[in-house]
Protein backbone atom coordinates (compact mmCIF):
# COMPACT_ATOMS: atom_id res chain seq x y z
CA UNK A 1 0.00 0.00 0.00
CA UNK A 2 0.86 3.70 -0.84
CA UNK A 3 3.61 2.07 -3.39
CA UNK A 4 3.37 1.22 -7.45
CA UNK A 5 2.88 -2.04 -8.17
CA UNK A 6 2.91 -4.43 -10.93
CA UNK A 7 1.31 -7.55 -9.42
CA UNK A 8 1.92 -10.93 -11.35
CA UNK A 9 -0.29 -13.17 -9.69
CA UNK A 10 0.50 -17.04 -10.99
CA UNK A 11 -2.70 -17.96 -9.05
CA UNK A 12 -4.47 -17.46 -12.28
CA UNK A 13 -1.91 -19.73 -14.02
CA UNK A 14 -3.11 -22.92 -11.67
CA UNK A 15 -6.65 -21.95 -12.22
CA UNK A 16 -6.87 -21.36 -15.87
CA UNK A 17 -5.55 -24.76 -15.54
CA UNK A 18 -7.84 -26.53 -13.59
CA UNK A 19 -10.80 -24.73 -14.98
CA UNK A 20 -9.75 -26.49 -18.36
CA UNK A 21 -9.57 -29.85 -16.72
CA UNK A 22 -12.62 -29.75 -14.38
CA UNK A 23 -14.91 -28.24 -17.47
CA UNK A 24 -13.68 -31.59 -19.20
CA UNK A 25 -15.34 -33.65 -16.70
CA UNK A 26 -11.47 -34.32 -14.97
CA UNK A 27 -12.14 -34.51 -10.91
CA UNK A 28 -9.24 -36.01 -9.44
CA UNK A 29 -6.79 -33.26 -10.07
CA UNK A 30 -2.67 -33.88 -9.62
CA UNK A 31 -0.36 -30.83 -9.17
CA UNK A 32 3.04 -31.00 -9.85
CA UNK A 33 5.02 -29.08 -7.45
CA UNK A 34 9.14 -29.17 -7.90
CA UNK A 35 11.09 -30.35 -5.89
CA UNK A 36 13.85 -28.15 -6.57
CA UNK A 37 14.46 -25.02 -4.19
CA UNK A 38 14.21 -21.41 -5.27
CA UNK A 39 10.56 -22.29 -7.20
CA UNK A 40 8.20 -21.87 -4.08
CA UNK A 41 7.24 -18.27 -5.58
CA UNK A 42 6.09 -19.32 -8.52
CA UNK A 43 4.78 -22.95 -7.68
CA UNK A 44 3.00 -22.72 -4.48
CA UNK A 45 0.29 -19.81 -5.91
CA UNK A 46 -0.37 -22.10 -8.96
CA UNK A 47 -1.19 -25.02 -6.62
CA UNK A 48 -3.08 -22.36 -4.46
CA UNK A 49 -5.30 -21.56 -7.87
CA UNK A 50 -5.81 -24.86 -8.35
CA UNK A 51 -7.17 -25.47 -5.56
CA UNK A 52 -9.18 -22.27 -5.60
CA UNK A 53 -10.63 -23.66 -8.90
CA UNK A 54 -11.84 -26.80 -7.81
CA UNK A 55 -13.32 -25.60 -4.70
CA UNK A 56 -15.43 -23.47 -6.78
CA UNK A 57 -16.17 -26.20 -8.73
CA UNK A 58 -17.49 -27.91 -5.40
CA UNK A 59 -16.74 -31.18 -7.00
CA UNK A 60 -13.35 -32.42 -7.34
CA UNK A 61 -10.08 -32.54 -5.18
CA UNK A 62 -6.53 -31.66 -5.78
CA UNK A 63 -3.35 -33.59 -4.79
CA UNK A 64 0.28 -32.26 -4.48
CA UNK A 65 2.39 -33.88 -5.95
CA UNK A 66 6.13 -33.46 -5.31
CA UNK A 67 8.53 -33.78 -8.09
CA UNK A 68 12.35 -33.76 -8.93
CA UNK A 69 13.80 -32.38 -12.32
CA UNK A 70 15.05 -36.06 -13.66
CA UNK A 71 13.58 -39.28 -15.29
CA UNK A 72 14.10 -41.24 -12.24
CA UNK A 73 12.44 -38.97 -10.01
CA UNK A 74 9.26 -39.11 -12.76
CA UNK A 75 9.39 -42.58 -12.79
CA UNK A 76 8.59 -43.01 -9.24
CA UNK A 77 5.90 -40.76 -9.39
CA UNK A 78 4.44 -42.56 -12.75
CA UNK A 79 5.15 -46.09 -10.81
CA UNK A 80 2.58 -44.61 -8.40
CA UNK A 81 0.36 -43.90 -10.58
CA UNK A 82 -2.87 -45.80 -10.21
CA UNK A 83 -2.78 -46.24 -6.80
CA UNK A 84 -2.84 -42.35 -6.61
CA UNK A 85 -5.94 -42.92 -8.78
CA UNK A 86 -6.05 -39.50 -10.00
CA UNK A 87 -7.43 -38.63 -13.72
CA UNK A 88 -5.85 -35.25 -14.50
CA UNK A 89 -2.54 -33.36 -13.84
CA UNK A 90 -1.05 -30.19 -14.01
CA UNK A 91 2.72 -29.44 -14.19
CA UNK A 92 4.37 -26.62 -12.87
CA UNK A 93 5.59 -25.84 -16.70
CA UNK A 94 6.13 -27.55 -19.72
CA UNK A 95 9.23 -29.44 -18.95
CA UNK A 96 8.00 -31.04 -16.15
CA UNK A 97 4.82 -31.83 -17.78
CA UNK A 98 7.06 -33.52 -20.67
CA UNK A 99 9.00 -35.24 -17.72
CA UNK A 100 5.82 -36.87 -16.21
CA UNK A 101 4.07 -37.59 -19.33
CA UNK A 102 6.72 -39.89 -21.01
CA UNK A 103 7.06 -41.63 -17.75
CA UNK A 104 3.59 -42.03 -17.40
CA UNK A 105 3.61 -43.26 -21.33
CA UNK A 106 6.40 -45.80 -19.95
CA UNK A 107 4.21 -46.67 -17.13
CA UNK A 108 1.37 -48.16 -19.98
CA UNK A 109 -0.80 -44.60 -19.03
CA UNK A 110 -2.39 -43.42 -21.97
CA UNK A 111 -2.82 -39.92 -22.47
CA UNK A 112 -5.31 -38.43 -22.38
CA UNK A 113 -7.66 -41.73 -21.96
CA UNK A 114 -6.05 -42.41 -18.49
CA UNK A 115 -4.53 -39.34 -17.29
CA UNK A 116 -5.14 -35.71 -18.93
CA UNK A 117 -1.96 -33.38 -18.76
CA UNK A 118 -1.60 -29.55 -19.00
CA UNK A 119 1.63 -28.06 -18.40
CA UNK A 120 2.37 -24.24 -18.11
CA UNK A 121 4.41 -21.76 -20.83
CA UNK A 122 3.38 -23.12 -24.52
CA UNK A 123 6.89 -24.49 -25.00
CA UNK A 124 7.45 -24.96 -28.75
CA UNK A 125 9.00 -28.55 -27.82
CA UNK A 126 5.00 -29.33 -26.32
CA UNK A 127 3.90 -29.01 -29.63
CA UNK A 128 6.49 -31.63 -31.12
CA UNK A 129 5.50 -33.81 -28.69
CA UNK A 130 2.55 -36.94 -29.20
CA UNK A 131 0.15 -36.07 -27.84
CA UNK A 132 0.44 -32.50 -28.64
CA UNK A 133 0.95 -30.94 -24.78
CA UNK A 134 -1.54 -28.57 -24.04
CA UNK A 135 -0.03 -25.77 -22.37
CA UNK A 136 -1.23 -22.54 -19.87
CA UNK A 137 -0.14 -19.90 -22.23
CA UNK A 138 0.86 -17.11 -20.05
CA UNK A 139 0.29 -13.24 -21.36
CA UNK A 140 2.67 -10.71 -20.37
CA UNK A 141 2.56 -7.26 -21.33
CA UNK A 142 5.01 -5.75 -23.76
CA UNK A 143 7.97 -4.10 -22.78
CA UNK A 144 6.46 -0.64 -24.57
CA UNK A 145 3.81 -0.83 -21.68
CA UNK A 146 5.53 -1.52 -19.19
CA UNK A 147 8.03 1.58 -20.40
CA UNK A 148 4.66 3.65 -20.79
CA UNK A 149 4.08 2.75 -16.62
CA UNK A 150 7.29 3.16 -15.89
CA UNK A 151 7.88 6.89 -17.62
CA UNK A 152 4.28 7.84 -15.37
CA UNK A 153 5.77 6.80 -12.45
CA UNK A 154 8.76 8.81 -13.22
CA UNK A 155 7.45 11.62 -14.76
CA UNK A 156 4.72 12.27 -11.87
CA UNK A 157 6.81 11.34 -8.73
CA UNK A 158 3.78 12.60 -6.34
CA UNK A 159 0.90 11.02 -8.69
CA UNK A 160 -1.46 8.78 -6.54
CA UNK A 161 0.36 5.15 -6.54
CA UNK A 162 -1.09 2.29 -9.01
CA UNK A 163 -1.57 -1.31 -8.91
CA UNK A 164 -1.51 -2.91 -12.28
CA UNK A 165 -2.36 -6.38 -13.10
CA UNK A 166 -0.25 -7.61 -15.78
CA UNK A 167 -0.27 -11.20 -16.01
CA UNK A 168 -2.65 -13.08 -18.29
CA UNK A 169 -3.12 -16.87 -18.61
CA UNK A 170 -5.32 -18.77 -21.13
CA UNK A 171 -5.10 -22.76 -22.04
CA UNK A 172 -4.40 -23.87 -25.27
CA UNK A 173 -5.63 -26.79 -25.66
CA UNK A 174 -4.32 -29.88 -27.67
CA UNK A 175 -4.33 -33.57 -27.78
CA UNK A 176 -2.77 -34.10 -24.06
CA UNK A 177 -6.00 -32.98 -22.27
Amino acid sequence: EGAHALLMDQRLVGRSAAEHLLARGRRRIGVVVPDEPGLEPFSRPRLDGVRAAVRGAGDGEVTELPLGYGEDSAARLAGRWRALGLDAVFAYNDEYAMLLMRALQDEGLRVPDDTAVVGADDLMLGRLLRPRLSSVRIELPSGRGLAELVDRVVREPGARPEVHDVLGASVVHRESS
